[in-house]
């Protein structure tokens, strides 16, 4: 591993922070969260990390204290409100150990849940989120940030999961261990009799996946739920079709919600992602 993950709590910390978020999100002083917020919410119960490879910072994560609803009432949780990498150091594994650094701290901190919101459409947060970090999902938030102007979601309706991370569950631990975590694959959930809910088909001339007209209502305990295997490609050369994937998925999600059904893995093979989600009445592993 070339890289080390830091807790960072000095103010000229924070400065390299502020100048990495720009770096990563590219949303000028729109997107900027400055310098003296970072070091209040690093002082007062949050967590600011940094990813770096020598004096190099390439990742950053940061987070703070907030509330969640449950049905036992409000509990305590970490909000982690951003995580990104440098996009020349990415496919490292540095968004994993900086997410791996949140949880150690948090669990440190006594709290047992954390989550986060992301785009449902992007394979490659959806493999880290899901499907190795062990965060489940069952909450769809429409126009969530508004109108956003940063380069990578600029022109595109806003839509996120909202991700939660229950720290100390036995799910979570299996698969932040790594080298003994074996990983499902899409043979063997279309063995468990799996229900795909529709088969997107591929555009004549783009070459890109599109999303069907209809789709199916899940009925079986596992429905898979496919999406393109790498969406921010598609936004920036098919904009209209990415427009269309975008209120297309919030329909199926939302019907799945609403249904009971959680998101409890992604698979990415054959440049392709696909959901699993499990009817809320079984049991979640």
């Amino acid at each position: 591993m070339s890289y080390t993950i830091q807790l960072l709590d000095q103010y000229e910390q924070m400065l390299r922070v502020e100048k990495l978020i720009d770096e990563i999100w590219g949303g000028g002083a729109a997107g900027a969260i400055p310098a003296h917020l970072l070091i209040t919410i690093a002082h007062n119960g949050g967590l600011v990390f940094g990813a770096f490879e020598g004096d190099q910072m390439v990742g950053l994560a940061l987070g703070f204290l907030g509330s969640h609803q449950t049905e036992r009432g409000d509990v305590l949780k970490h909000c982690s409100h951003q995580m990104g990498v440098h996009p020349q150091h990415r496919g490292k594994g540095i968004g994993f150990a900086l997410k791996k650094a949140q949880w150690q701290m948090a669990r440190r901190q006594g709290i047992d849940l954390m989550t986060w919101t992301y785009d449902p459409l992007l394979s490659r947060n959806a493999y880290l989120n899901i499907g190795q970090l062990g965060a489940i999902c069952n909450t769809y938030k429409r126009e969530y940030y508004g109108e956003m102007v940063d380069a990578l979601n600029a022109g595109l309706a806003s839509d996120r999961f909202e991700a939660e991370w229950w720290l100390n569950t036995p799910r979570v631990e299996k698969r932040l261990d790594r080298q003994n975590y074996v990983r499902i694959t899409l043979d063997e959930y279309h063995k468990a009799a799996a229900q795909m809910l529709y088969a997107p088909e591929t555009h004549a001339d783009l070459g890109l996946l599109m999303p069907p007209e209809t789709y199916a209502l899940p009925k079986k305990k596992l429905v898979l739920i496919p999406i393109p295997g790498d969406f921010q490609t598609m936004r920036k050369n098919a904009p209209q079709l990415a427009h269309e994937w975008r209120f297309f998925t919030r329909n199926v999600f939302e019907t799945a919600f609403a249904a009971g059904y959680i998101v409890t893995d992604f698979v990415y093979e054959n440049g392709r992602g696909y959901y699993i989600l499990t009817d809320g009445n079984a049991q979640i592993g």
